[in-house]
């Protein structure tokens, strides 16, 4: 039985109650996942015992292992959530309920876009009950363990996920046991030729790495016998081989040019007694130059403490040596999970909830982000990135992504600072607001209360989605009717090169995608786009994407036989048109007959006829606007000969997104209805990132023309394709 183990370890730290709570948990589970088998062959329910495994190695209460025992159950079986609320309370509900995935029921454009608001789901959850993400990294730490099941391809896509969202969330929660692993096995799998190399390397020279730091712990202990410190453990530190593989390629060096590959770690009773071993360190050996680090006065965000410093130890190789206490050891292993058990406690809640600041601007993100995509973007940018730590002039560490600049440190400081930010001073010299801060740097901000306020510019020059979304809303707020007028005219200028009537932003469809990007009204949503907050080139696109779905209803619902198209033959080379038109006018023969260039009309078209002088009749669409100056008595009835095989130049306009390729591919989608082009066109325009083709090609019917038209719209990142006039 899969249970015994885990009451069995269970019993040393819980109640008897608590150790009950979980068997009946666990039954209750059970029951639900019988005849439920994972990839491995293995039943289901082995899943959520090794979920809580993990979790009650980390320490974590009962409630968060009974969550962790149900926590697929509302997902993967046909338990509901209330049923999980009346058996095993509200708390748990909520658990259970934060890791659990949308309802597959509800319509998503995109995989991606599920995915997102997945995400946007948990991180809610997590505010309400920061337990939720914890059970979540234990349920991905053994989806990754067994995740040799799965195909190449999920592999590489789940090992993807977990290094751009599910380690840099351990690593921000200090949970460093979890996150090493949830590392390396994901490079074991991105990329598996460097991962064993670095393996055989590091297992080359074990023996000899082993044995030299032997001895250096044996000098160390000597030492500090001598100097009268007591240390509660000295041991070699873990060697992490996607921490290897990391620094060999962000710094462009060599396996043995890594500086931590021999590390001791050094763990003492008291603050004072970290110190006191630092100075016997560099009194043994000399400390290499800027390789000290004081995490104990200055800890990380994630609440790890430590001194580090790098020595050239014994026989002239670099040494990283690590000092802490019991207490910042556990912290270190564990993160907020050593500090759950004591959460009852008021100063740990207090300590608890100013580490978690940075998620209540996460959540303050999540309140501010259009869409759940652009949420997940900004995660990994403002906290999943790598990070620069820089100082206020009194000294407080503010922590920001790599790659932010003084405007990016003025926001984070507090809105209005950066409103009123007029310069910035690093290290004690002007700089300008492009100036790219680096760990260390001591940063001070000028401000104003004169100062007009930010500048759009300013949009382009910070990196974090914090300070872009505190511009945005001065924007918002400062000039709303202004930004309503442009955001207006932007959108329209759009429609137009994309040739949509400006009417259709009084449309029931206009206001299906004011709902989707979730505005309350259409002003709202133009001061969004005049702002910055939203582009105009977004909008539109979702205006197209609604209109080609509604046209996929309509289609749908129309007679199948009006869908039949006309078979092509299998020819090797395209006849030129014929100067036989196809046309007739009805009652009469022999006249003189041709077809408009104004309108190309094509067989299967509406057309009429008028007569001209001296060159017969000319023949144009219904619809051809043309047919407005001519007199009615002019007018004569004309209509299509059967299908001779005849072939008619016909003039489109195709209109999308400017990428590499997108020629290429929309004149492959031509010859892929066996037509082919005479003239071709086009025109981009980088500003705004558009393309426009203009293509005569050589078609039979409408209905060629019909499958011509719907194959180039299947063309990636093509919103338009219209018949043209000249």
């Amino acid at each position: 039985m899969p249970i015994e183990q885990l009451l069995e370890k269970a019993a040393k730290s819980l109640k008897p109650e608590e150790v009950e709570r979980l068997k009946v948990a666990y039954e209750f589970a059970e029951k639900a996942h019988e005849g439920q088998y994972r990839k491995s062959g293995e039943p289901y329910i082995y899943h959520p015992v090794a979920v809580a495994e993990i979790l009650l190695s980390l320490e974590m209460d009962v409630t968060t292992l009974v969550a962790a025992l149900l926590h697929d159950v509302v997902e993967d079986t046909g338990v509901e959530l209330e049923e999980i609320r009346e058996k095993f309370g509200d708390t748990v509900a909520l658990l259970v309920d934060g890791v659990t995935k949308l309802n597959k029921r509800i319509k998503f454009k995109s995989k991606e876009e599920r995915q997102a608001e997945n995400y946007r789901k948990m991180f809610v959850a997590m505010a309400k009950d920061v337990r939720v993400i914890l059970i979540k990294l234990a349920d991905r730490l053994h989806n990754m363990r067994t995740l040799k099941y799965k195909s190449p391809e999920k592999q590489r896509l789940i090992s993807q996920e977990t290094l751009e969202i599910f380690a840099p969330l351990a690593h921000r929660l200090g949970i460093s046991t979890i996150k090493w692993e949830l590392e390396d096995i994901s490079l074991r799998y991105i990329d598996p030729k460097q991962y064993y190399r670095i393996v055989n390397l590091m297992n080359k020279k074990r023996k000899e790495r082993e044995q030299y730091l032997a001895e250096v712990i044996e000098m160390i202990k000597e030492q500090l016998n001598k100097s009268g410190i007591e240390v509660i453990d000295v041991h070699g530190r873990p060697k992490h081989i996607y921490s290897i593989y990391r620094k060999m390629k962000q710094k462009d060096k060599s396996f043995n040019e890594i500086y931590d590959l021999m590390a001791v770690r050094l763990i003492v009773k008291s603050i004072p007694d970290c110190y006191a071993v630092l100075g016997v360190i560099h009194t043994m050996w000399k400390p290499m130059p800027g390789r000290f680090k004081d995490y104990i006065a200055s800890p990380k965000s994630n609440m790890y403490q430590s001194l580090h410093t790098t020595v050239i130890g014994w026989k002239g190789e670099p040494i990283e040596v690590q000092i802490r206490t019991m207490d910042m050891h556990r912290t270190a292993e564990y993160g907020i999970a050593a500090h759950w058990a004591y959460k009852e406690n008021a100063k740990t809640k207090d300590i608890l909830d100013e580490k978690l600041q940075w998620f209540r601007q996460i959540m303050e993100l999540q309140n501010e982000s259009v869409d759940a995509k652009e949420f997940v973007e900004s995660l990994k940018i403002d906290w999943f990135s790598d990070e620069v730590y820089v100082f206020t002039p009194t000294g407080d560490v503010i922590e920001l992504p790599n790659g932010s600049v003084p405007l990016d440190f003025a926001y984070r400081i507090h809105t209005e600072v950066g409103n009123q930010c007029v310069g910035a001073k690093v290290n004690g010299k002007m700089v300008d607001f492009d100036y790219k801060l680096k760990t260390g740097d001591i940063v001070e901000i000028i401000t104003s209360k004169q100062s007009f306020g930010p500048s759009l510019d300013w949009l382009k020059i910070v990196k974090s989605s914090h300070a872009r979304n505190k511009i945005r809303s001065w924007f918002k707020k400062q000039r709303r009717e202004e930004s309503v007028a442009k955001g207006r005219e932007m959108v329209e200028s759009l429609l137009k090169n994309y040739h949509l009537d400006k009417r259709v932003l009084d449309s029931e469809l206009f206001s299906a995608v004011i709902k989707k990007f979730n505005f309350q009204d259409a002003d709202d949503m133009f001061a969004a786009i005049g702002y910055g907050g939203l582009s105009a080139s977004q909008v539109v696109h979702k205006l197209i994407e609604e209109k080609k779905e509604q046209e996929k209803e309509a289609d749908a619902a129309i007679d199948l036989e009006d869908e039949k198209v006309t078979a092509l033959p299998q020819v090797k080379s395209m006849p030129k048109p014929s100067q036989h038109n196809g046309v007739r006018v009805k009652g009469m023969d022999n006249l003189l007959i041709r077809l408009s260039r104004c309108c190309s009309p094509l067989p299967g078209d509406e057309i009429v006829g008028f007569v001209t002088k001296g060159r017969g009749v000319s023949v144009h669409r219904k619809d051809c606007p043309n047919l407005g100056m001519v007199a009615e008595e002019r007018r004569v009835p004309v209509e299509w000969c059967s299908d001779l095989g005849k072939w008619y130049q016909v003039d489109i306009e195709v209109s999308g997104l400017e990428r590499t390729g997108v020629l290429s591919e929309v004149l492959q989608a031509v010859t892929d209805v066996k037509t082919e082009y005479t003239a071709v066109t086009a025109r981009g325009d980088r500003k705004r990132g558009l393309v426009n083709i203009l293509i005569t090609v050589n078609i039979r019917n409408y209905n060629h023309l019909k499958s011509l038209v719907e194959r180039v719209k299947r063309v990636p990142d093509i919103y338009t394709v219209r018949r043209i006039m000249q």
